[in-house]
């Protein structure tokens, strides 16, 4: 983030409706990992490009609108391209590919000058349509110091949150003087678009790490006399715009590189046990033996989400998922399997309880 005060505007999202009643320990793995994709997910993202992709927006005191294009000269793509690069480069077990059809795409990238920056957050991207945007660039990111905004965006992606709204922080704000500082250029932000981004404190549980780090590229910089406490950022916070040491711990944790052995048969009609901790995962192969529609799902007191992959021209497309966590059920999948073709099957836990073994199965 450049020190122009441009900052990136999430959107408000639904809270998620968990049955009540629910455990601390549960709630507490399900706020933590609900956003985070299955770890050896490839994530295709496309550059919007068409004449037809564009916002209508109203021309203020005309009685008109005008179209605003979404799409970004090749300078801009590049610096995003280059930082869905620095990210793989860590060695996480995330892939990034560029593609061009958009029906392939879980990451739609959009340039609407004057539309804020933004992202949705981790697995929040499936939710939007195929033909909308799950990331926005907003400014001119080819200026002096902007190259950070891409990195914050993919960060975004990747399931991180805004570092100065841990409740780690300890941070205590002028609130009038946030609120007046975002009314003005270049955000022009309301006041529940401001309290939403910088004032409301995350849960302890959402947070990318146990302590904060005013060094993340998912921090704000902040001009003086926003920030009352801790004392030594009174005459401003200046985050680098770079990743971190934080920043590469926490994504490693939740994605580690994948391990070199290949996943394990996941056969019709034969249970697998899960001997899974909390944010852990287990992989499966499947190749089935006849073509036909064939269930997926878990067994046991868990929660999870359980992703399939269709393989397809060396990599894992995305085919179908469901996530059972904070529900009653077990999560399944009905896919249709096209003998001679492989698939995968993702399970990642958020947390286990009861004297059942969990399980995974086909049939």
């Amino acid at each position: 983030m450049a020190m122009t005060a441009r900052y990136c505007s999430l959107a408000q999202a639904p809270a998620p409706a968990f049955a009540p009643g629910l455990a601390a320990e549960r709630l507490s793995a399900l706020a933590s990992g609900r956003r985070m994709w299955v770890n050896g997910t490839v994530l295709h993202y496309c550059f919007f490009d068409r004449d037809t992709d564009a916002s209508v927006i109203p021309v203020p005191g005309r009685g008109v609108t005008r179209r605003v294009p979404w799409a970004g000269g090749k300078e801009q793509r590049d610096v995003v391209r280059e930082c869905f690069a620095e990210w793989q480069d860590l060695g996480i077990g995330i892939t990034f590919a560029e593609v061009d059809d958009r029906s392939e795409a879980e990451l739609r990238i959009g340039f609407q000058l004057g539309a804020g920056s933004w992202s949705a957050v981790g697995r929040d991207a499936l939710q939007a349509g195929r033909h909308e945007r799950t990331m926005n660039f907003g400014w001119d990111l080819t200026a002096p110091g902007e190259r950070g905004t891409a990195l914050h965006e993919i960060g975004h992606a990747l399931g991180m949150l805004h570092e100065h709204q841990s409740p780690f922080a300890g941070i205590h704000w002028d609130d009038e003087a946030v609120y007046a500082e975002l009314a003005g250029p270049p955000n022009h932000w309301s006041r529940e678009t401001t309290h939403h981004n910088i004032l409301r404190k995350l849960d302890p549980d959402e947070v990318n790490g146990s302590v904060w780090d005013p060094q993340s590229i998912m921090e704000y910089p902040f001009s003086s006399g926003l920030v009352l406490e801790p004392e030594q950022y009174r005459a401003g916070l200046n985050p680098p715009g770079a990743l971190s040491a934080a920043d590469k711990e926490f994504v490693l944790r939740w994605y580690p590189p994948a391990d070199r052995p290949g996943p394990p048969a996941l056969v019709p009609f034969r249970s697998a046990p899960l001997g899974l901790g909390p944010g852990e995962q287990a992989d499966f192969v499947v190749d089935p033996p006849e073509t036909r529609t064939y269930t997926l799902g878990t067994f046991g007191d868990s929660d999870a989400v359980v992703v399939v992959f269709e393989e397809r021209d060396g990599e894992p497309r995305y085919l179908a998922g469901q996530d059972d966590g904070g529900t009653p059920h077990n999560a399944t999948i009905s896919a249709r399997l096209v003998k001679g073709r492989r698939y995968f099957v993702r399970v990642r836990l958020y947390s286990a309880w009861g004297s059942g073994e969990t399980a995974v199965m086909c049939w």
